[in-house]
């Protein structure tokens, strides 16, 4: 890791077989795992915590300060899993009082030009392509795919498997195993080529599908679909996980296609 043309603060806590580029920086009380490779022009900040076997691209700036007038200097983290690649000028910000960490889990691949804001919680092997924008205290679960030019709004989730659409405005909270396009935000069907390319069995697939006909395609309101879902459908962990993310959403789910938001 010996580079003379890096900046790499004295405490930081680096793995021998890391790999620092020309130009780059690493500040105070940074760690990064074994295996990771860190490309020119990279700044890393204080509080930054990156896991093994990771790639971060040139331009990227990890764990900067929040873009938030609230922040205070208080002392968060930036906390990277492992396997994950960062492309070229990402950012992704420190926590803030609200979480007082951002986190991204592991096998996730960040396309260039992404932002990851404060207190954003992401799941494992997801994959955002570029441009995504997270704004802060987002919550997305693990295999969710986030298509380019993707915003999201502060406080709102994305469930696992979920897809969004390229150029999407997420307002809503978008539920687990769907597809989210058009404007406003819509149900257009679950994500079931996602779904088939991680194992899921026809049998899976049909049950979610039934799921989300009772809720998006039956013009109940989402407290009758629930009760009916609940009292209809055999208990499993989709189900549930369903149910559990719909009672629990913060900003509302988004509505069916035929269904103004």
């Amino acid at each position: 890791m010996n580079q003379p043309l890096a900046y790499v603060h004295p405490q930081a806590k680096i793995a021998r077989n890391v790999v620092v580029e020309p130009f780059t920086t690493i500040s105070n009380n940074v760690k990064i795992g074994s295996g990771s490779w860190i490309g020119s022009n990279v700044t890393i900040m204080e509080g930054a915590v990156i896991g093994k076997n990771c790639r971060i691209f040139p331009g990227s700036v990890i764990s900067a300060i929040p873009q938030d007038l609230k922040f205070d200097d208080e002392e968060t983290t930036v906390e990277i899993g492992d396997n994950v690649t960062i492309r070229e000028c990402v950012t992704i910000n420190r926590g803030t009082r609200d979480r007082m960490k951002t986190v991204i889990g592991d096998n996730c691949l960040i396309m260039a030009y992404s932002h990851i804001a404060h207190d954003c919680l992401v799941g494992d092997n997801c994959i955002f392509s570029n441009n995504s924008t997270l704004a802060g205290h987002v919550t997305i679960g693990d295999n969710v795919i986030l298509a380019g030019m993707v915003a999201v709004h502060q406080f709102a989730s994305v469930g696992s498997h979920a897809f969004v659409t390229g150029g999407s405005l997420v307002r809503k909270d978008v539920p687990p195993y769907v597809k989210a396009a058009r404007e406003p935000l819509s149900y257009v069907g679950i994500n079931s080529i996602g779904l088939r390319r991680r194992g899921f069995s026809s049998e899976k697939i049909r049950e979610i599908q039934n799921i989300y006909r009772i809720l998006f395609q039956k013009n109940y309101n989402n407290s009758q679909a629930i009760n009916i879902i609940e009292a209809e459908m055999e208990a499993t962990p989709e189900r549930d996980e369903i149910i559990q993310f719909i009672k629990h959403s913060h900003r509302g789910i988004m509505k069916g296609y035929n269904n103004s938001n």
